[in-house]
């Protein structure tokens, strides 16, 4: 009796830690995905991504990526997404807005008043 409430225990923790690693990725999922420029990036919900605004360069010795999207939402909101779901992805965290990955440096810089906000990302060797 006490191994199979210990299985099913066990059982319950492994569905719930599933569940909070891919969280992230729901709303990226709901917001309409990922960057079109970074395709591995996630699209926080509440941000729209300003698809002309984006520009992409692959040289031999790497790539510069920069986006920008704008949306209804706080700072807190939009750090404390990227904070959770880019480690996920292999992102070490450097410093608050600044992300390090394979030779890769990636960039959050947040502008504007309120909670209108505009969201750029860069992505360039480091």
């Amino acid at each position: 009796m006490v191994i199979i409430y210990c299985r099913r225990v066990v059982v319950t923790l492994c569905i719930l830690g599933l569940i909070a690693v891919f969280a992230p990725f729901e709303s990226a999922k709901a917001a309409g995905g990922y960057f079109s420029g970074l395709t591995d990036l996630p699209l926080m919900t509440g941000l729209t991504e300003d698809r002309a605004a984006t520009m992409v360069f692959d040289k031999p010795h790497g790539r510069i990526v920069k986006m920008t999207a704008t949306g209804r939402v706080s700072r807190a909101a939009v750090m404390n997404y990227y904070a959770r779901a880019l480690p996920q992805l292999g992102w070490k965290f450097a410093l608050p807005g600044r992300f390090r990955r394979d030779g890769e440096l990636l960039l959050i810089n947040i502008s504007g008043s309120g909670k209108n906000l505009t969201v750029q990302f860069s992505l360039s060797p480091e």
